[in-house]
């Protein structure tokens, strides 16, 4: 479970309902009773369910269905459903098929890339980066972890990655400061990102836990791979930068553990369909 704070959930509303919904107030159709139902539109992965139920509570909205994330469905196969009068329908409308649109878009995303990943290595795993579009980090998270991902580094206070833009303000070189970061940082793995494999053999030789390649072809990192475990069986061994349900199963075949990308956060949200409909036997 994701945990998202009941302020994120207010924000969202606030954005879309700033003060009243001034249609529905001008028609005069508010107190009517009616139903809400979100259903997909083509195969997707369920994420932001909970948080349209949350919403819904928020304007007095009664669930009566809700798809658990993470569940897979096939087009027309109904997400979400609540009852409530016609003004509290309306106000939930459009936020809670946003949250849905986009988040099960992401979780359809990692899905095709963790299967491609996996159809050539079932244990590899395929981690989201940082590069999420800011404020939005609860939700993408939760629909990463919906279509079978995890997050990469979650912030610079989590882990120790080390990348060529820290090197060029470092006066000594890094493999001889492998042994010491370990030491200060004995919680945590070091892990250090290159494009150079001479770079790789240096660091792995100095006892570093984990090398990121970044944009290497999968040709040169099926070599580079190879070279690193003659080296060091254990060592953790990324691929990151360009990767996407295209191209996963090309490098999961590299033999690396793990793919980082950002893909799954950039496309088209899923297609949903929202329906309104008053119901006059309440």
């Amino acid at each position: 479970m994701i945990y998202i704070a009941d302020e994120t959930i207010e924000r969202w509303i606030k954005e879309d309902v700033p003060y009243i919904d001034l249609t529905t107030e001008l028609l005069g159709i508010g107190a009517q009773k009616g139903k809400i139902s979100f259903a997909a539109r083509s195969r997707t992965i369920v994420c932001g369910s909970e948080e349209v139920s949350r919403i819904f509570a928020k304007f007095g909205i009664e669930t009566t269905f809700c798809a658990p994330s993470g569940t897979p469905i096939d087009a027309g196969e109904k997400i979400a459903e609540g009852a409530g009068r016609a003004d509290a329908l309306h106000a939930a409308w459009k936020v809670s098929l946003n949250v849905l649109e986009y988040a099960c878009g992401i979780a359809e995303r990692t899905r095709k890339i963790v299967e491609n990943a996996r159809s050539q290595n079932k244990n590899i795993e395929v981690v989201s980066t940082r590069k999420g579009f800011p404020g939005t980090k609860e939700i993408s998270i939760k629909a990463v972890v919906a279509g079978g991902g995890l997050p990469h580094r979650l912030g610079l206070s989590e882990t120790v990655l080390i990348f060529d833009q820290h090197r060029r303000f470092l006066s000594e070189d890094l493999s001889g400061m492998i042994g010491r970061l370990k030491t200060r940082s004995c919680e945590k793995k070091i892990i250090a990102e290159t494009e150079n494999i001479d770079e790789a053999v240096a660091l792995t030789k100095a006892g570093i836990d984990g090398i990121q390649f970044d944009k290497v072809s999968e040709e040169i990192l099926r070599d580079h791979v190879a070279r690193l475990r003659a080296l060091n069986p254990t060592l953790l061994i990324i691929a990151a930068g360009g990767i996407n349900s295209e191209n996963a199963a090309l490098y999961s075949a590299t033999g690396v553990d793990a793919i980082a990308t950002s893909s799954m956060y950039f496309g088209k949200p899923a297609d949903i369909r929202a329906y309104l409909e008053p119901i006059y036997n309440l």
